[in-house]
């Protein structure tokens, strides 16, 4: 994976929503995967972006080759009637859109003759598995065959997944397909199974998540609609002996990798940007994490469980950044790179 985005041989590390190119270059930050959103169906979605015909993919994928970075985009139309309503994907009308977009991208992704990341749709496979009759994705209806590039696949939710595949693979060679899956509940077995039968085995790589909030913020739960509504302990354990740690992290999407059972490398996804300190919570944008401080300090740990890529971003618009951590990512990718980067197994 690293060889074909040409960048060199240890984990990369990658930077997301809420940190500028223009900040990154301010504090001499030069990641090798920058990651950007792509959000929304019709009116007012990623496609109207700078132009009515999807060019914000190109003009952002340009601004970031230039800065040195390989573009990555985050896919997240499912979201559109709200995170947890399924009832678009068996509407002809809202699919038929969808889907349009879907290729889009890829075109636009294609015409850049260089490779690009794509995380397909976080979030959405939770909502599957949580409403799939026994948590079969293929118990669920949705419109999928009337696309040309997708003729032979199911009408379900797993022929969903299995589209996005084999779209990109037809329009986008240079695409490099990655599916999230989403550990609410169940095991990492059977996420894995669900998953498979998305078509997330025949995907390039596997997108790991360990939260998409900082520690201190859903801590104080506040703001309430960023970080309220969650229960149990948020601040990790970087001794790896209390629950939770990072350990146990590691161990679980090890198990999801085994499951999917086809050996793909691991990009760690929307890592939270809080700055470590023995006080719980804190205040917007200024919240406590060390999910920072210990994967770029234990990244071999991160390299050992075959992760190509880590990649750090605010999950919401208040979550830390690298505008406001104090320097901290700056510094740590700094000594990371001087000691010459974990090494991939």
């Amino acid at each position: 994976m690293v060889a074909k985005l040409g960048k060199p041989s240890r984990v990369l590390v990658g930077l997301g929503a809420g940190n500028s190119l223009p900040q990154m270059q301010s504090q001499s930050i030069h990641p090798d995967i920058v990651d950007t959103y792509l959000v929304g169906v019709g009116a007012g979605s990623w496609p109207t972006w700078n132009s009515p015909d999807g060019a914000y993919i190109t003009y952002t994928a340009q601004a970031v080759q230039a800065y040195g970075a390989t573009p990555m985009f985050t896919f997240y139309q499912m979201a559109q009637n709200g995170g947890g309503n399924l009832s678009g994907i068996n509407d002809a009308t809202f699919m038929n859109n969808y889907w349009a977009q879907a290729r889009l991208m890829y075109q636009r992704i294609a015409a850049l003759n260089a490779p690009v990341l794509i995380n397909l749709e976080p979030d959405f496979w939770g909502f599957v598995w949580a409403e799939a009759p026994g948590h079969d994705p293929a118990q669920i209806p949705a419109v999928v065959s009337s696309q040309a590039e997708c003729s032979g696949l199911p009408n379900t939710a797993a022929g969903v997944g299995q589209c996005l595949v084999q779209m990109g693979r037809k329009i986008a060679p240079n695409a490099l397909l990655g599916f999230p899956p989403s550990f609410w509940s169940g095991s990492p077995a059977e996420i894995g199974a669900e998953m498979k039968a998305v078509g997330a085995h025949q995907a390039d790589f596997i997108v790991a998540q360990t939260s998409d909030r900082d520690a201190g913020c859903m801590e104080v739960a506040s703001p309430p609609a960023e970080c309220a509504g969650r229960t149990g302990s948020f601040y990790w354990d970087e001794n790896n002996i209390a629950t939770p740690n990072f350990h146990q992290s590691q161990s679980a999407i090890s198990d999801y990798r085994t499951a999917l059972s086809n050996g793909l490398p691991i990009l760690w996804w929307q890592t939270p940007m809080g700055v470590p300190s023995a006080t719980p919570g804190g205040t917007n944008q200024h919240y406590r994490d060390n999910r920072v401080d210990y994967m770029l300090r234990n990244t071999q740990e991160y390299g050992d469980i075959h992760t190509f890529a880590i990649v750090f971003s605010a999950g919401g618009s208040f979550q830390t950044t690298i505008n406001t951590d104090g320097g901290q990512f700056a510094r740590l990718l700094g000594l990371y790179l001087a000691q010459g980067g974990a090494v991939l197994r």
